[in-house]
Parts: C-alpha cells; structure tokens; sequence
C-alpha cells in the first residue's frame, strides 16, 4: 500500500494525442528527416551491448570514416549533440595551463573559447566581424606569438554562412606542432571536405544537419598525432562522461574487450546509421554537387528579390547555410514569423554576433532542392509585401 496520497495529479495536456505539425524545416538545422530515416526511429529496442548493436556501432564508425574522408581507427560517436562533441575533444585534449589559440568569427568560435576558459587553458582568440574568415598568414602569425598545443577553426560558421577554407592549414599547424581541431557541424555533407588530406587532427559533426538525422547524437575522430596527445596527458579529463579513453574502449577502437561506460541512444544510433547508409549509397561528390547547385540556384533567386547576401564572396559561401542581410526597414522576427505563419516553413534569424543582421536559410540534405529554393524565396516575396517597412 502506498505511505502518501499523490499531491500531482495526472497533467491533463499527456491525456491528449502528441500533434506534430507538418513543416519544412529550411533554418540552419535540425532539418526534415528523410523517410527512411524516419522508419529506423520506430523500430525496436536492443540490448546497448548486444553483438548486434555492436555491429551497428562497427558499421556507422565506418560510414563515418567515409563522410569525413579518413582512416582514423579512433573514430566514434558522442552520446550528445555537436556542443557535446565541441566540449569531449577539449576536455580531451586540453589541460590547465595549455595554450588554444580559437578563430572567434562566429558563435562556435565563441563556445569554443568558453569551453578552453572553463578547462583553465590559456585562451587567445582571433576574433573577426561576422562574415569574417582567417588566412594562413592571419593563423601563422598566431601559431608563432602564442605556441599553441590546439588551434579551433569552423569549417561551416553557420551563424554568418562563412565556409573556412582548410587546405594548408594541417600543414601550417603541424609545423609549429600544433592540433588542428575542426568543427563540420553543418558542412559536412554539403561541401569538400579531406580530413586525413587536409592534415585535421580532431574533426567533428552533428547528425541533425545535412544527414537528416534527429538531433543528439555526434561523430567525431582523432589522428595518431590527437591520441598521443590524449593519452600522453598528465591529469584526467575533468567529463568521466566523454573521457575519450573509456569511449574508445566502448566503441572498439582500442582491441580491448569492451567494457560499459554509458547507456548509448540506441534508437537513435539505428537513425544515424541509416542517415550514413543514405550518403554512402549517394556519393560524397554527388551530395556536395546537389548542395552545390541548390545553393546557387537559391542565391539567384534571394538577388531577384532585391536582397543581399550577407557573403560577398561567394567563394566563402557556406552551401548548406545561406545568410541574407535583413533587408533595410525590416524586423527580421516579422519576416521569419510571416514565412512560418502562412506557409509553414521554418527560417532563423541571426545567432550571436549576428542576431538582428542576418536571415538564415538552410538547404541540409534531402532538403537541398530547387522545389524548396522556390517554396522558400515564394514565402519572402510575399512576406516583404506584407510585413511593415518602416520609412527610412
């Protein structure tokens, strides 16, 4: 018999059928999840350290070594999302006193630095306007005033719509015997990326992106040159939950027996393996192309609307995430309800240092089409007719 009458009673809105609505998802992510993708996620529960969901593990450390282009036995999945990834390889790699040198053009940049000053490194950011991005002189220069062990650049800076170029910058960090650590969050599918070519020491990416995945989980790997450094450290990292050693053993990176560290998000490591198996059966080159050509397409569509994109060159143009000036006269938060409102389809405003300069469109995986492109630019035409201009 129960010692206490209950004093909460049952909330009246978990009596009600779960209503989704139905929306197209063009923000910087989470985007729409394919079908197939969506299927896996209702599939049935398994054992976390059954033979078979190890099997799974094996096959999406696999397809991760394919997305990123490398050959990196430590080569995992966090339990998390991409700020979770972010944080295991600088509580990984870092330790108190060490020197992190941070390209600051962007929100992720600014996480960055966060995390290193809440470790206790040293932090020297290089901080850039947004739509800002860093050369190798720019970079060199840093290496050489502050001796870094690790150096964090964005690859994808998806609150200013800026793709970092990384050819030369392995080989720039190398020769100062510095890390070289990657955030591909929202590029990776959508745009070239090499990391064993391009000498990236740590990389790591999201799942809710332009793999169509649910948000949670995150991919992630280490060079030789990382793990030396991981292993080598004289403290222990301050997470036991993302301490790299316990989860490569887990993952069956390191040919020892596996040992439980943390129940794993098995349904949605079923989704992830399914998103990797789409990419893989795709192409790499073929995903980068549709991206590509949805992105370009769209940019010429935004232009005969009268609007400015926040990217001048369009070299530096992330495809996955375009950002538009917010036109002059214009609440951003106006036009973004609008377009959601009366069609059903989600955008964003700026984040960070951008909030109230930019609008941000996302063409992430499946939903890089021409079909959503004129959706999208359709729901501004009439959201710039209908939302107030203020005279300027």
């Amino acid at each position: 018999m129960a010692s206490h009458k209950l004093l909460v009673t049952p909330p009246k809105a978990l009596l009600k059928p779960l209503s989704i609505p139905n929306r197209l998802l063009l923000g910087p992510g989470p985007s729409n999840l394919a079908p197939r993708i969506m299927a896996a996620g209702g599939l049935q529960m398994i054992g976390p350290m059954s033979k078979d969901m190890y099997q799974i593990m094996d096959e999406i450390k696999e397809g991760i070594q394919y997305v990123f282009q490398t050959r990196n036995p430590l080569t995992l999945v966090i339990s998390g999302s991409g700020h979770c990834a972010l944080e295991a390889a600088l509580v990984n790699v870092l330790e108190p006193g060490d020197s992190f040198l941070v390209g600051a053009n962007g929100i992720w940049g600014q996480r960055a630095v966060d995390i290193g000053e809440r470790i206790g490194a040293r932090v020297h950011p290089m901080t850039k306007d947004p739509g800002g991005h860093y050369t190798l002189q720019e970079v060199e220069e840093g290496l050489a005033q502050h001796k870094p062990v690790l150096l964090f650049l964005t690859h994808g800076e998806s609150s200013t719509g800026v793709l970092q170029p990384l050819d030369g910058f392995g080989e720039l960090c190398h020769r100062y015997k510095c890390l070289l650590l990657v955030d591909s969050v929202v590029s990776l599918g959508g745009t070239p990326l090499y990391m064993d070519q391009q000498g990236i020491d740590i990389l790591y990416s999201g799942s809710q992106k332009a793999l169509n995945a649910p948000p949670g989980t995150s991919l992630i790997s280490f060079s030789d040159k990382a793990k030396k450094k991981m292993y080598s450290r004289r403290t222990k990292p301050f997470s036991f939950y993302l301490d790299i050693k316990w989860l490569a053993n887990f993952w069956g990176c390191d040919h020892q027996p596996r040992m439980y560290h943390h129940t794993i998000p098995v349904i949605s490591l079923y989704s992830l393996r399914e998103s990797l198996a789409l990419i893989a059966e795709q192409g790499l080159e073929n995903s980068w192309r549709q991206h590509r050509e949805a992105a370009a397409y769209l940019h010429g569509r935004l232009q005969a609307l009268g609007l400015q994109l926040f990217v001048k060159d369009p070299a530096l143009r992330l495809p996955t995430v375009t950002t538009v000036a917010v036109p002059a006269g214009y609440d951003w938060r106006d036009i973004v309800s609008y377009v959601m409102d009366h069609f059903d389809i989600e955008i964003m405003g700026g984040l960070g240092p951008s909030t109230g300069k930019v609008l941000r469109i996302g063409l992430l995986g499946c939903n890089a089409t021409r079909e959503n492109v004129d959706r999208v630019t359709e729901a501004l035409r009439a959201a710039l007719q209908h939302c107030p201009k203020k005279k300027l």
